[in-house]
């Protein structure tokens, strides 16, 4: 077969029959290559878009869980601080306890002894009233 002088030239007719400087097939990848690499392209955008969606997604997510963090925290502190207002309060309590039992100790101290000084003085006026 006699070899054709323009592809010995390096140039090709496409099947539109154009003058072409590139072989029919390697034209073909060519074309193939560049409709890949847009999809490819186009892939990587949704690709993008999604994980800028995720991400978003995780940031939300994450102050979420810092609020969170923060009630938990604000509710432990105030707990903390109730707890040591009843340990306060208890202690109060316990002192005026002892105060209200050293009174009550006075009084039946003070009543004993009124009453063993009505004793001697109801004594004393019965034996008043027999001497006379």
């Amino acid at each position: 077969m006699a070899k054709d002088p323009l592809a010995e030239a390096g140039l090709h007719f496409d099947e539109l029959n154009k003058l072409r400087v590139l072989e029919p097939d390697v034209s073909q990848k060519t074309v193939e290559l560049k409709e890949e690499c847009e999809d490819f392209v186009d892939k990587i955008g949704q690709f993008q878009k999604i994980v800028g969606g995720l991400i978003e997604l995780v940031d939300e997510l994450a102050k979420e869980a810092e609020t969170e963090k923060m009630k938990a925290i604000g509710a432990r502190n105030l707990l903390k601080s109730v707890e040591k207002q009843r340990e306060a309060q208890q202690q109060q309590l316990q002192a005026l306890i002892v105060e209200k039992k050293m009174q009550l100790e006075r009084y039946r101290i003070e009543y004993e002894a009124l009453q063993k000084v009505e004793a001697e003085q109801s004594e004393f006026i019965d034996q008043f009233i027999l001497q006379k």
